[in-house]
């Protein structure tokens, strides 16, 4: 049996799904891509067991057939290839596999079917659609923020809450959360579910970049995106997230704006002193002057550095995480951003200093406990 197709059209389809294979899968199989050929339509399955993707494509078939081929060889085979039509020649008896271009041919022992993971019964309880850009940004403004504790497992993904009038996204790890809220997507219904980090991050790689619609449906224990030629399914996080709103602050009135850039900057810089277990990083604000110091006292490490700013409130000193910091800062798009601040004690504000359209962006990031310094 042959089939014939674009080397590169394969490989940006198996990048996009080979984040679920991995070097020691919960069963052997899982180490492969599953290829069902019909009708000249090649469809390729990858799953470990929590997550699936399945994607479609065209080929130039002379029969049908379904076989499992090692995803990792595959992927390095095609990686070393120029973008050229290839030949696969598969045996119907032992399921070998023989790629063929040019004057070059090379075999993988692929394997049966049979082992290979059923796909499930979609169920759909709640359905909407929602454009790919947005989905996309709304998954890289958050997904960082999620946690990676095994023991607090409802912080291990995004919590997406649907409103009638509005979307909401929001990850935190305890020392920092994002809320992202779009206001142009209406659900129309009320629902709220928790979904892994780790398929939302595999999703985000491979949503198109344009405003194209995203099918998502889901039931109380399973997720579906559908987009283009595509589809990824997931299992959601059975647990109950924390209240964030009774987390967020509402009366944190000392407000900083700052040039963005300049800001991170001079805190990437800072931190390189800090101390490589705290990492953290002291912002002392005195009228419109704000002064950045971290030190690694053992290593008899200083940084400092002296930044203008806009302050509105009485002299504050307050500490925390750099690492967190950047990662928050990073997540924001303006220009300027802005803190809005209270006591060292109590958790402060990130916020651009403006934000998008039908768009609202809210940060939080805890303090560190300030000790005496020299």
């Amino acid at each position: 049996m042959n089939f014939i197709i674009p080397s590169r059209e394969l490989l940006n389809r198996l990048i996009e799904m080979g984040g679920l294979i991995s070097n020691k899968p919960a069963l052997p199989v899982l180490e492969n891509f599953l290829f069902d050929i019909k009708d000249n339509t090649l469809t390729i399955y990858s799953t470990d067991m929590e997550t699936s993707m399945v994607s479609s494509l065209s080929v130039e078939a002379s029969e049908d057939i379904k076989f499992a081929i090692p995803g990792k060889m595959l992927q390095d085979v095609l990686r070393s290839l120029p973008d050229q039509p290839l030949t696969f020649k598969v045996d119907p008896t032992n399921f070998r596999v023989e790629v063929i271009r040019d004057n070059s041919d090379y075999k993988i022992a692929g394997t049966s079917s049979d082992d290979y993971p059923k796909m499930q019964e979609k169920i759909v309880d709640n359905a909407i659609k929602i454009p790919a850009n947005i989905l996309s940004r709304a998954i890289t403004k958050t997904a960082f923020a999620t946690s990676s504790d095994e023991l607090r497992v409802n912080l291990n993904g995004i919590n997406i809450d649907f409103k009638e009038d509005r979307l909401i996204f929001v990850a935190t790890d305890s020392n920092r959360l994002v809320r992202f809220t779009r206001t142009d997507v209406k659900p129309g219904f009320d629902a709220s579910i928790i979904i892994p980090k780790k398929p939302m991050n595999l999703l985000s790689k491979s949503l198109p970049e344009d405003d194209s619609e995203v099918s998502v449906e889901f039931n109380k224990n399973t997720i579906y995106f559908s987009y283009g030629d595509t589809e990824l399914s997931c299992r959601l996080i059975a647990a109950n997230y924390p209240n964030y709103e009774q987390v967020i602050p509402s009366e944190n009135e000392k407000d900083l704006s700052i040039d963005r850039g300049n800001f991170y900057d001079s805190i990437n810089r800072v931190s390189l002193f800090a101390n490589k277990a705290t990492q953290q990083i002291r912002l002392k604000i005195t009228g419109n002057e704000l002064d950045m110091r971290a030190e690694d006292i053992e290593m008899a490490n200083e940084g400092k550095e002296t930044l203008s700013c806009n302050f509105n409130g009485d002299d504050l000193e307050i500490g925390f995480n750099a690492r967190f910091l950047k990662d928050i800062i990073s997540a924001v798009d303006s220009d300027e951003v802005v803190l809005k601040l209270s006591e060292p004690n109590r958790a402060g504000l990130i916020l651009p200093s403006q934000n998008e359209e039908n768009e609202d962006i809210t940060m939080l990031i805890m303090p560190m406990m300030l000790g005496t310094h020299s």
